[in-house]
């Protein structure tokens, strides 16, 4: 028999968003439920060391700084929920989220911060190295391998500002690509063919990750060029073949842009069903930084504490 649980606040993800609009419902006394979702905590936990979070002279863990929010939220007063919304149903009040645990879900309003997903390459070492050489983010993790050599594989915009950015920091910058020429904005690339310690390779894929384990680290990669494979040393492998936002339980009633991204009033949180917000990376293609995702996760309990107050609910 399905198990229904009604709340006025459901909270749907539970990253730096997911938790930050947690501690704010919760101070206003809306007790929410936060539905932590299969990855709790989200795409930070599979980051090591965070340095670029506002209150830590030290860096932080960022399974530690997801589980420090997490506490925060619980103190306040939101009702964790170890699940996964499977499916929703926004076409009517209360708005419902059906999960894998069988349970049901009835809100008076809905938050939503299921973030993106990193798009991976699947391949051997990969994940075996994440947060241990193989990143998704320059911007998080790049710092750590100043004046050393890097790898950046992508063709597109995220791929050639990565490896632009990297440029300032490491010794050098390898830019591997599958293709013959880059699909990034003109200005990108002439940005980047400027940049003496940028290298390209052309038509190469990476095959493999290798590394040591004491202490683990990404030691080389493989790659296969149109001669074949080989061997290249870096200490880092930065993934940058775009995000895919969870969006795809809510596409039949929220609205998306034609990347998936959830689509929001200008300079607000709503959707365009009313008690639906969003926050997080869920909606934002561009920064995709635990800080932006807290603030929008606070705009989203501001708006959601504003809708409930003006609805009468």
């Amino acid at each position: 028999m399905t198990e229904r649980l009604s709340t006025k606040v459901a909270i749907i993800g539970s990253g730096s968003a997911g938790y930050t609009a947690a501690i704010y419902t919760a101070r206003a006394s809306l007790s929410p439920l936060l539905i932590t979702g299969y990855q709790t905590g989200g795409l930070l936990t599979l980051t090591q060391d965070v340095e670029n979070f506002p209150g830590f002279a030290d860096p932080i863990l960022g399974p530690d700084l997801m589980a420090a929010m997490k506490k925060q939220a619980e103190n306040v007063g939101t009702t964790m929920l170890t699940d996964q919304v499977e499916r929703v149903d926004f076409s009517s009040k209360p708005l419902l989220c059906h999960t894998a645990g069988g349970k049901t879900i009835e809100a008076e309003t809905i938050i939503i911060a299921t973030g993106a997903q990193v798009r991976w390459l699947g391949i051997p070492g990969e994940q075996e190295y994440c947060g241990y050489g193989v990143s998704s983010c320059a911007t998080c993790d790049g710092f750590f391998f100043k004046e050393q050599h890097v790898t950046v594989v992508g063709g597109g915009n995220s791929a050639v500002e990565e490896a632009i950015y990297l440029s300032s920091l490491a010794k050098k910058v390898t830019l591997v690509h599958r293709r013959d020429q880059l699909r990034a904005a003109p200005i990108l690339q002439d940005r980047l063919f400027a940049i003496s310690n940028i290298h390209c390779l052309w038509n190469t894929q990476v095959s493999q990750v290798h590394g040591t384990e004491k202490p683990k680290a990404v030691s080389h990669i493989t790659v296969t060029t149109p001669e074949g494979p080989r061997d290249l040393d870096t200490k880092a492998l930065f993934v940058a073949i775009g995000h895919d936002p969870c969006t795809h339980i809510f596409k039949e009633f929220i609205d998306t842009d034609d990347y998936g991204y959830a689509l929001v009033r200008k300079g607000q949180t709503g959707t365009n069903i009313p008690g639906v917000f969003v926050a997080g990376d869920v909606q934002d293609s561009v920064f995709r930084q635990a800080i932006t995702a807290a603030a929008s996760g606070c705009m989203a309990a501001l708006e959601t504490e504003k809708y409930l107050a003006q609805s009468g609910e």
